[in-house]
């Protein structure tokens, strides 16, 4: 355990962040899950809709460097694609 007063104070804020994280992340996921199933589902129209959203999300995770943001660009790159193709 963390012995000196700046490493227990840093231990406090890890704990902050990482619960943070953890919420961006499953945001972000559940974004793209739920994209996936409007592909599915084969609606242009509202995936069209949901698309702005989507980026929106994927860029705030990747701004924040809970992935990276060519990570996100590709991620947007191949959820057009696959609306373009419906």
């Amino acid at each position: 355990m963390a012995n000196t007063k700046s490493a227990i104070k840093r231990v406090r804020r890890i704990l902050k962040q990482t619960s943070v994280n953890r919420s961006r992340k499953s945001k972000f996921k559940n974004a793209i899950k739920k994209m996936n199933l409007i592909i599915k589902k084969k609606d242009k129209k509202e995936a069209l809709k949901f698309l702005p959203k989507l980026n929106s999300e994927l860029m705030k995770v990747a701004k924040t460097g809970i992935i990276k943001k060519k990570n996100a660009s590709r991620n947007i790159s191949r959820i057009t694609k696959k609306i373009n193709s419906l």
